[in-house]
């Protein structure tokens, strides 16, 4: 039997972007499933007030995790100083949004935006991986500072052409603080990237930060092809006892779906992502 976690969903599943009056409508229904935790993604630093949401998930006893977002023009390698400064900056502000709602951890491809591609040697992706350890130490300062652990998100090839594995991941993150950073694991990424999904967590270890979930199309996990069952014992052995949240996206705004590539719908209803993979989830947990 899997260890018992708490289980969580990010509010992508249902809009874009996070609005105060989204988060109060989505918060109820998210707990009356039995749901732990809420995953609040960050497009904008203002999008959502991190008071309001404070308040919301309290009233309706959900836990937080935040997600930060790597749109267009946030880049720590290969850009400008001022570029890079500015991303610096909104991830300080991430983690602050994170510390107000009471989220242990920041979660994502904290590196390059998305969508970015590049070719790179060996010589290339060893200094791309060097500069990038040093552009993310004083955001990790901070995060440390706040009691708040960065998850570094390795995506698929067609995402990112940086950090595409776990192997390549722990290439970043080896060098600076474990309490400060550690990975992001995402079963939809891996499932591209990773020969054996579990062998992989097991690489990971000590330094999963947070791990997200879906099925191997983004629908509700146990609707695939994927091995839950050792996906989570290699979880259990790893001492990974943070929850699993499960990401996909709404396809009703254009800019989320393009992203994704949700060109069809993943699920009867994006409810149905929602409640079918908590049961499946639970059920494991409890079998």
């Amino acid at each position: 039997m899997a260890r018992t976690r708490p289980l969580g969903v990010n509010t992508w599943v249902w809009t874009s972007p996070l609005t105060d009056a989204a988060l109060r409508e989505i918060a109820p229904r998210v707990a009356g499933w039995g749901f732990d935790i809420l995953e609040l993604p960050v497009e904008d630093v203002t999008d959502w007030n991190p008071q309001v949401a404070a308040d919301v998930l309290s009233e309706h006893g959900l836990g937080a995790s935040v997600s930060l977002v790597m749109g267009p023009g946030r880049e720590l390698v290969a850009a400008d100083t001022g570029t890079i400064r500015r991303t610096q900056d909104y991830l300080r502000r991430v983690v602050d949004l994170a510390r107000a709602v009471g989220s242990p951890v920041i979660g994502g491809p904290a590196y390059a935006s998305v969508g970015r591609t590049w070719r790179l040697t060996p010589g290339q992706r060893d200094a791309a991986t060097a500069e990038l350890v040093a552009n993310l130490a004083p955001v990790v300062d901070h995060a440390l500072a706040a009691g708040v652990r960065i998850g570094l998100e390795p995506l698929n090839r067609y995402e990112t052409s940086l950090v595409n594995t776990v192997d390549q991941g722990l290439a970043v993150v080896a060098p600076l603080p474990s309490e400060g950073i550690g990975l992001m694991l995402d079963v939809y990424h891996m499932n591209i990237e990773e020969t054996d999904l579990a062998a992989a967590v097991t690489r990971a270890g000590d330094r999963i930060a947070h791990v997200q979930v879906c099925g191997n199309d983004r629908g509700a996990p146990g609707a695939d092809h994927l091995d839950w069952t050792a996906f989570l014992d290699a979880l259990d052995a790893s001492g990974y006892d943070g929850p699993l949240c499960i990401e996909s996206f709404t396809a009703d705004n254009a800019t989320i779906a393009t992203a994704a590539s949700i060109w069809r719908p993943l699920a009867p209803t994006q409810d149905a992502i929602a409640v079918d993979g908590l049961a499946y989830l639970k059920g494991l947990m409890r079998d």
